[in-house]
C-alpha cells in the first residue's frame, strides 16, 4: 500500500496519518469504505499495532475517518469540511508559503497554476508533470 520512513525523524505514527490523509484525498479509499484493521496493517507494515492504532486516534479526532465498534474504522464521507480550526491554521500557513513564494520570485500566474494542478490532484484528474 505505502512505505513509511524508518530512519525519518518523523515518527512512524506521524508518517502513517499523512500517508493515510494523503490515500483518503485523492480517494483511494471512498467514503464509508472500511480501512485495514489495526493487526492487518501492522502485519504489512510490520510496525507495531499499538502505532497503528494511535494513528487511526489521530485520524479520527481529525475528522477523517469514523469508528463502528466491534466493526473497525470507516473513511468519513465529509473529512474535509469537519475541523474548522485546523482550515484557519492552514490558511494562515498558505497565507506565509505564498508570501515566501512571491518574495523568491515565483509570479501569481504560476502559483495558480499550482492550485489548478493541485485541485486537479484531488479531484483524481492526475498531475501535469
Amino acid at each position: 500500500m505505502f512505505q513509511l520512513d524508518l530512519r525519518s525523524r518523523v515518527p512512524i505514527y506521524e508518517q502513517l496519518v499523512e500517508k493515510l490523509k494523503e490515500l483518503i484525498i485523492h480517494e483511494v479509499f471512498q467514503k464509508d469504505e472500511q480501512l485495514p484493521s489495526v493487526r492487518a496493517l501492522a502485519g504489512d507494515l510490520t510496525i507495531n499495532p499499538n502505532t497503528i492504532q494511535k494513528a487511526y486516534r489521530e485520524l479520527e479526532h481529525q475528522g477523517y475517518i469514523y469508528s463502528i465498534p466491534g466493526k473497525g474504522k470507516f473513511v468519513s464521507p465529509q473529512a474535509h469540511a469537519t475541523n474548522n480550526e485546523k482550515v484557519k491554521k492552514m490558511k494562515k500557513d498558505l497565507i506565509k508559503l505564498i508570501s515566501e513564494a512571491l518574495y523568491l520570485g515565483i509570479n501569481k500566474e504560476e502559483i495558480l497554476s499550482l492550485i489548478s494542478e493541485a485541485e486537479q490532484t484531488v479531484k483524481g484528474g492526475g498531475s501535469s508533470d
